[in-house]
């Protein structure tokens, strides 16, 4: 049988090159991918740190001063208690006559001047007012203090409704007093005045045997 003109010429036997140089175990590669970092300067990273210092620097000392410059009412104290005088009237009536020195102490604690319109001290017995006296306007500067003397003259006041604790007081040798000492003003600022005020309550027991104070406690309100 005859071949054909045109045949196709045998297959060439492949092999695969060998690795250079060959290794008889090969690891797989594995390969990690980082991104980029990119340094921040430091005075970058300072500003923000500074300003929150500077922030708080500012708040301590806007708190600071409020503290110290916010108003508040003066102290008031009482420096002397002297009773002049006391006697009790069984005829025509039952009344009584008491003088009483009275000595207060203002203390002004702010950093403005104080002016007090009026020092108000009253007496009183078991809780029902027998008389008071006012004294006269005042000045106090800032940081100081100022004493207001007044004298509480009361003559001839009937105290029919408590004849009875009365009786009894005079029979035991003392009597108990209520004083009450108000004052009132405003802070003298630039453009406005605040309005201040302070009490003080006096509980004094007095001898009616030689007319004096044996004993007296006070306290702020």
């Amino acid at each position: 049988m005859a071949s054909s003109k045109f045949s196709d010429p045998p297959p060439i036997p492949y092999d695969p090159l060998p690795s250079y140089p060959p290794q008889p175990h090969q690891q797989p590669q594995i390969i990690i991918v980082l991104p980029q970092y990119y340094r921040i300067p430091r005075q970058f990273l300072r500003r923000p740190a500074r300003g929150y210092v500077y922030c708080a620097a500012v708040f301590i000392l806007l708190s600071a001063a409020l503290f110290f410059l916010w108003p508040s009412d003066p102290e008031l104290s009482i420096a002397r208690l002297k009773l002049r005088h006391l006697k009790v009237h069984s005829f025509p009536k039952i009344a009584i006559d008491v003088t009483l020195d009275v000595t207060a102490k203002i203390r002004n604690k702010d950093f403005y001047s104080v002016n007090f319109r009026y020092v108000v001290i009253s007496i009183g017995y078991r809780g029902k007012q027998l008389g008071h006296v006012i004294s006269d306007y005042g000045r106090i500067k800032a940081r100081a203090s100022s004493y207001v003397n007044a004298t509480l003259e009361l003559t001839d006041i009937s105290i029919f409704s408590d004849l009875i604790p009365l009786i009894e007081d005079l029979a035991r040798g003392s009597i108990t007093f209520d004083t009450v000492t108000q004052i009132g003003g405003e802070l003298g600022l630039v453009l406005f005045d605040i309005p201040i005020k302070g009490k003080v309550v006096c509980e004094i027991v007095v001898d009616t045997h030689n007319e004096t104070i044996s004993h007296q406690n006070c306290y702020p309100e």
